[in-house]
């Protein structure tokens, strides 16, 4: 099966066929680990649905359909265009795509904000991204960190958000990793409507 088959339901969120396109590869792109691994190998950081098999595609489908949801309110999605709207669920349905690393370590990469969006650019005419989007899209995944920009010896490695989009990004990351916030998944890792 192809990797793009288990977000299907999820690609149908972007309205741009051009950007699904390129959505579509770059899922295909990204490594095993990403639709097998855990969110957390701890669960110190993530709610009960992104742990175990498959937790971290469904805490990326979590955080993606959060922020579809909340693009899908006037009150706050008629401050992005249709496009801005399209780059913000594909930057937060791939923003943990490498989150350990190529080759695969063993525990989450800090540096994982920075190595996707340095994936993302590297490849972006093979995705078919046009400049502009893929420094949209970099910019958005970088800091989706927030404000814990400093990697397990003290020492600054990640940019905190500062543009509406990087705040947009990190608030959906955020929200998709309360505890106290359960998405309800059936056993193909598909959101319970």
């Amino acid at each position: 099966m192809e990797k793009e088959e288990l977000l299907k339901k999820e690609l149908e969120f972007i309205k741009d066929e051009n950007l699904k396109a390129s959505l579509k590869k770059l899922l295909n792109m990204l490594p095993e680990y990403f639709y097998i691994v855990a969110a957390s190998s701890t669960g110190k950081y993530h709610p009960k649905y992104a742990l175990g098999n498959g937790g971290l595609l469904r805490h990326s489908k979590a955080a993606m359909r959060i922020g579809y949801e909340l693009l899908s309110d006037p009150a706050i999605g008629d401050k992005y265009t249709s496009h801005e709207k399209d780059l913000l669920i594909f930057a937060l349905l791939v923003h943990d795509g490498l989150k350990l690393g190529i080759p695969e370590e063993k525990y989450t990469r800090f540096d994982h904000p920075i190595l996707m969006q340095k994936f993302i650019y590297e490849n972006k005419d093979e995705l078919s991204l046009s400049e502009e989007d893929a420094i949209f899209l970099g910019d958005a995944i970088k800091t989706h960190m927030g404000p814990w920009t400093k990697d397990y010896d003290g020492n600054e490695v990640l940019e905190a958000p500062h543009t509406k989009y990087q705040n947009f990004v990190h608030m959906c990351d955020y929200l998709a990793s309360r505890k106290f916030l359960e998405v309800p998944f059936d056993e193909n890792n598909n959101i319970l409507e």
